[in-house]
């Protein structure tokens, strides 16, 4: 009767522990796999991330987040908010605008320091000319990946909805030599 016993609670916490995972996994944490090379030198093509799924349901992207989002039915994307909900966004010889102040972006130095005198990471644009808008439209954001030369980002797709907004991501837990935590919060220069 006590081999009986003993299996029931272990079959039991094993149902309870895949509930729990399955539970976790679906509403609040969710591991993800960086594919691309879009978010470098920030984030490397086969690093493994956490979605933090609960904390947009608190409070708002800020800018800078980087944030997944579902581009397609199959496909998600990993890029950092630029733009907020009635902000403009400009590109100026290689200088961030937002709502016409100039903005820091040391993620990128790296990729700024390979490049030839005069040649630009990110190419000019306002937003009226990639997308029509003026400002980024209610319930929307406008994001670029941090290689803005091989980004298919807000410059291709336009401004991505809140809704289509799957987590915040900032945890690097693969490869091990590089488990990190990104954070960037930089304001105006």
């Amino acid at each position: 009767m006590k081999e009986k016993s003993s299996l029931f609670e272990w079959v039991r916490a094993f149902i309870i522990a895949i509930i729990l995972a399955f539970v976790i996994r679906t509403f609040f944490y969710a591991p993800i796999l960086v594919d691309g090379e879009s978010m470098e030198p920030t984030l490397h093509n086969g690093n493994r991330m956490i979605v933090d799924k609960i904390s947009y349901k608190i409070k708002d992207p800020e800018r800078f987040d980087i944030i997944v989002f579902r581009a397609t039915a199959e496909k998600d994307y990993i890029k950092r908010v630029i733009g907020l909900p009635g902000d403009t966004v400009e590109y100026r010889d290689d200088v961030l605008y937002i709502n016409g102040k100039a903005y820091d972006e040391p993620y990128l130095d790296a990729y700024k320091a390979q490049l030839a005198e005069g040649d630009l990471l990110t190419y000019n644009f306002t937003m009226e000319e990639l997308i029509g808008e003026k400002v980024v439209p209610e319930g929307r954001l406008f994001v670029l990946g941090d290689n803005r030369r091989v980004s298919n980002d807000s410059r291709e797709i336009g401004t991505i909805s809140m809704e289509a907004v799957v987590g915040k991501t900032s945890i690097v837990y693969w490869p091990l030599k590089e488990i990190r935590i990104e954070r960037y919060n930089e304001p105006e220069k």
